[in-house]
């Protein structure tokens, strides 16, 4: 029961510091640019895009294409001083713009897993608060890297937009250790 509340309370603090970084602060934001004629764009988008949603990468080449070597050599050659876009295009329509309900309650659901998830390691230590602390910034940084390290390496995300990755979830699970940490370490 111990580890549940743990989760529940990490989750919540980090559904708090979502919102605080996402409306208060510019973390959510960075690295984030409008393009300047939206209605080309998307209209671009709907006659490029394959049916349903994908991520595009763009330039880009199957990965039957990148097997061929003449293909591969002709392609690099027309797109080597070319730039590049990483775009996620879904051609339904986006039902944040009625309602952030539904999307607000699978991020905290979400929060609380990840919060559960990390009680549960750290409740598996039998350590003091401060390790715990540490426990839970590293699983934060752990999985930063995993998933927007390589976004950055290979996707070419900007640096900025990585950052505020880190800052926006890396840090917010250190900062909702602090209190699960607490609440593990209190005394039966």
């Amino acid at each position: 029961m111990r580890i549940i509340i743990a989760g529940l309370i990490g989750g919540i603090v980090l559904f708090v510091w979502g919102t605080i970084a996402h409306t208060m602060l510019p973390i959510g934001e960075m690295g984030m640019k409008l393009a300047t004629n939206q209605e080309a764009t998307v209209s671009a988008m709907q006659g490029a895009a394959q049916p349903g949603a994908g991520v595009y990468v763009l330039p880009g080449m199957s990965p039957e294409q990148y097997r061929d070597d003449a293909t591969r050599e002709a392609f690099v050659a027309k797109y080597k001083d070319s730039p590049s876009a990483f775009v996620v295009y879904d051609p339904s329509p986006n039902p944040i713009m009625s309602s952030m309900g539904p999307n607000l309650v699978k991020q905290f659901i979400s929060d609380y897993f990840v919060a559960l998830l990390a009680a549960w390691i750290m409740g598996l230590a039998a350590v003091s608060f401060g390790t715990r602390v540490a426990m839970g910034g590293a699983m934060g940084l752990l999985a930063w890297f995993a998933a927007n390290v390589p976004y950055w390496n290979w996707y070419r995300f900007p640096m900025d937009f990585t950052v505020g990755a880190w800052l926006d979830y890396g840090l917010g699970l250190l900062i909702a250790s602090v209190p699960m940490a607490w609440w593990l370490g209190r005394r039966r």
